[in-house]
């Protein structure tokens, strides 16, 4: 009985190791868009034609405003990844914790650039639009690719097929949702994960994520 019991508690602290790790230092990624599916997790803003096409989202027409898609939940430390195919001479971007859901901004959000052919390459792909320069220039145009962006505190970090591309140490947007961007010629989207960041053992209480 005595040896049973010892057997027991063990078996109920490992339990509660691994219930901790799971919920807490290993939190489970999120899927807001998966090939043709998701955009209901986003509201659009300005007028580009996002429609669900060969299993993604894409858009490549706009009128007057550069069009968004916004996600309705608000994020402030978080891992996200990105698959998207851009055409050469799109001009898009992944906007982050951007202040103002209605107005989309380079200005008001950290973007995750992807503009190839921007005029000024050291915010081109891959660079944090006005804030981090990038750290190696990478051209994105006419095949799929992967942003893995890191948002924790006052850090982020840009990688792009597993190259980082923009590390930037600021603090003046800590809440937000993330954006997808179309600006110019074709985007496609066909997956968004993300998922929260823990300050360290516990959950930070208060905000909306």
């Amino acid at each position: 009985m005595k040896r049973l019991s010892v057997i027991t508690a063990g078996l109920l602290a490992v339990a509660l190791t691994v219930a901790g790790c799971a919920t807490k230092s290993d939190p489970a990624w999120i899927t807001l868009l998966e090939g043709e599916n998701g955009m209901e997790n986003f509201n659009r803003v300005g007028s580009s034609n996002w429609t669900a096409t060969d299993g993604a989202i894409q858009a490549d027409k706009r009128g007057k405003e550069t069009g968004f898609l916004v996600s309705k939940d608000l994020y402030t430390n978080f891992q996200l990844r990105v698959e998207f195919w851009s055409s050469p001479d799109a001009n898009s971007g992944i906007f982050m914790r951007c202040q103002n859901p209605k107005v989309i901004t380079d200005k008001s959000c950290y973007e995750a650039n992807i503009f190839d052919t921007r005029p000024d390459p050291s915010f081109g792909t891959g660079g944090i639009v006005h804030f981090a320069k990038v750290l190696q220039e990478l051209k994105a145009g006419g095949q799929w690719n992967t942003f893995d962006i890191t948002a924790y505190d006052s850090k982020i970090t840009v990688m792009l097929n597993g190259v980082k591309t923009a590390e930037l140490d600021h603090k003046q947007f800590a809440i937000g949702p993330i954006a997808l961007q179309h600006g110019a010629g074709v985007i496609k989207f066909r997956k968004v994960q993300v998922r929260k960041l823990w300050f360290g053992t516990e959950e930070r209480r208060g905000w909306p994520f």
